[in-house]
This record gives structure tokens, C-alpha cells and sequence, in this order.
């Protein structure tokens, strides 16, 4: 293996684990201050391409400005409003919340993803790049737009850390993930963080999606694919650790682009669940999750 070819892999390594880890680390959040995977958060990430197409495009406007437009709808009215107002609140004291809102999230996932193809049609549509060109990351040569997401990922996932870190809201969150009787004894607004949560997440989802429409197509069900590969992260990187998802994003974005390498594009996945099945056997509670006594 030459230089060059160990260049290549680790540049779409970084770049696959960067758009991994700001899909999954908003699928975390949810899990980890609620306890509950949430399945139309692939469409939320489809649902901000198309609204930040339909205003840069359509109504030609700038695309950072579409940008911040698709961002706003998909965490305010996307999340706050619909999402966690109709499909999660009214089973938060329900013993069996967990397998109700795999239910009802997938249902929005499906009802989303019909929706939009009713807007949009199904027609393939891209976004102009955010940053035009091409520039060269370790001697290989990828598009500016894919340089844009290695440098955000880290940059918005560092902000989210310290937002939760420091922030009165989101150290107001982590008390709810870790316990939400006793969050709500010393009077945190429980039902208002659960909210934040959700706009964050669907926000994050959202701002994914913009990043990639300008590097691939983008469809109805352009979300799936990378929902599928964040519920891997979040396991893999250990439930409810924020960390460990990030962690896992880069860890699996380095392995897919090596296996692509090695045995083909059409093979790596199914390897990728392989190993992590394997890994798993050996530490369930994932890459830092603890232990459970």
C-alpha cells in the first residue's frame, strides 16, 4: 500500500467520520437525556436539504442564509413543535416509552419521507456547495465543501460540549439524562429541556444534511442511509456517552473508507456490521458506556 493510498483512505476516513459524528451525536443527545431513539431524525436531516434547496434555488437567496433558514424550521417547528409535542410527550410516564416511541418516530419517518416526496417530487436535486473548489488535505485532492465539513464537525461538536458543559440550559440537560424524578425535585422545567433537546438534535440533523446535498444527490429517503450508520455509532461508542459516539463516528469512517478500499463499496458495510457485532460480544456496553451493575 502506497503513500498516496494511505493518504486517500485516511481523507475519507475524517470526511465520512465527520458527517457521521454530527448525525449521530444529535441521535445521542435524544438517547441520552430522554432514553429514546428517535427514527425520523435521517428525515429531519432531509427535511433541512430540501428547505435550504427550496430557498437558495428557488427563491434565490445566499445559501448560508438558506442555510440558518432550514436549520431554524427543521429545530423549531420540525422539533419542538411536532415531534416532541405530538409524538413523545404524551407517553413520557409510560413504563414502555421506549417501545412506544420507536413506533410513533417511525411513523413520522415514513409520513416525513412521503410528505417531502409530495413537496419535492421525486426528482434528484443538489445544492450548490456552500464553498465552491477544490483543495488538497494531505496530498489528496477532495472538494471544498468536503474540507468545509472536516473543519465544522469538530468545531460545532466542540461548541455542543461546552454548551452542555457549561451552560445553565445544557448542565440543566445532562442532570435530566441522568435522573429525571430527581431533576425535577429541585425544580428543573423537565418538559422544557426535553424540547431544547430535540430542537438541538434536529438541528444538528439538519445542518448535516445541507453539508452533504451539495456532495451527493438528494431524494426523499436521503436520510436512511445515514441514520442507519448513526444508530450503529451511538451503540458502538457506549448509550448515553456523547463522547463515545464521537469517538465511534471517526473510528468507523476511517474503518468503512479502508474496507471500501479493500473489498469494494458493496461489501464494506456488511463487514462494518461484522466487526461490530464481534466487538460487542467482547464489550456490550459499547466503546465508553458504562458498565452496568
Amino acid at each position: 500500500m502506497t503513500a498516496d493510498t494511505i493518504s486517500a483512505i485516511l481523507v475519507s476516513g475524517i470526511v465520512l467520520g465527520s458527517v457521521y459524528a454530527l448525525m449521530a451525536s444529535g441521535l445521542s443527545l435524544v438517547w441520552t437525556t430522554l432514553g429514546i431513539f428517535n427514527f425520523a431524525h435521517g428525515a429531519m436531516m432531509t427535511l433541512g436539504a430540501y428547505v435550504a434547496w427550496t430557498v437558495s434555488d428557488a427563491a434565490g437567496l445566499d445559501l448560508w442564509l438558506a442555510a440558518g433558514i432550514a436549520v431554524a424550521i427543521a429545530a423549531v417547528i420540525g422539533a419542538g413543535i411536532l415531534m416532541e409535542r405530538l409524538l413523545i410527550r404524551p407517553f413520557y410516564d409510560r413504563r414502555d416509552i421506549l417501545l412506544i416511541t420507536v413506533m410513533t418516530t417511525l411513523a413520522a419517518m415514513i409520513f416525513l419521507e412521503k410528505g417531502m416526496q409530495l413537496a419535492w417530487g421525486a426528482r434528484l436535486k443538489q445544492l450548490r456547495p456552500i464553498v465552491p473548489g477544490k483543495v488538497n488535505l494531505l496530498g489528496t485532492t477532495i472538494s471544498a465543501q468536503e474540507a468545509l465539513i472536516v473543519i465544522l464537525a469538530p468545531v460545532l461538536l466542540g461548541l455542543l460540549w461546552y454548551f452542555l458543559r457549561n451552560s445553565r440550559i445544557g448542565r440543566g440537560i445532562r442532570a435530566v439524562g441522568q435522573n429525571p424524578s430527581a431533576a425535577k425535585l429541585i425544580g428543573i422545567d423537565v418538559s422544557a429541556l426535553f424540547i431544547v433537546t430535540f430542537a438541538l438534535s434536529a438541528g444538528l440533523a439538519a445542518l448535516t444534511g445541507i453539508l452533504l446535498g451539495s456532495v451527493r444527490l438528494v431524494t426523499p429517503t436521503f436520510g436512511a442511509e445515514p441514520l442507519v450508520k448513526a444508530l450503529i455509532i451511538v451503540i458502538f461508542g457506549g448509550l448515553g456517552s456523547l463522547g463515545g459516539t464521537i469517538a465511534a463516528a471517526y473510528l468507523i469512517g476511517l474503518l468503512e473508507a479502508a474496507l471500501i478500499f479493500v473489498i469494494g463499496i458493496y461489501w464494506a458495510p456488511s463487514m462494518i456490521f461484522v466487526l461490530l457485532i464481534a466487538i460487542l460480544l467482547i464489550r456490550p456496553q459499547g466503546l465508553l458506556g458504562k458498565v452496568e451493575r
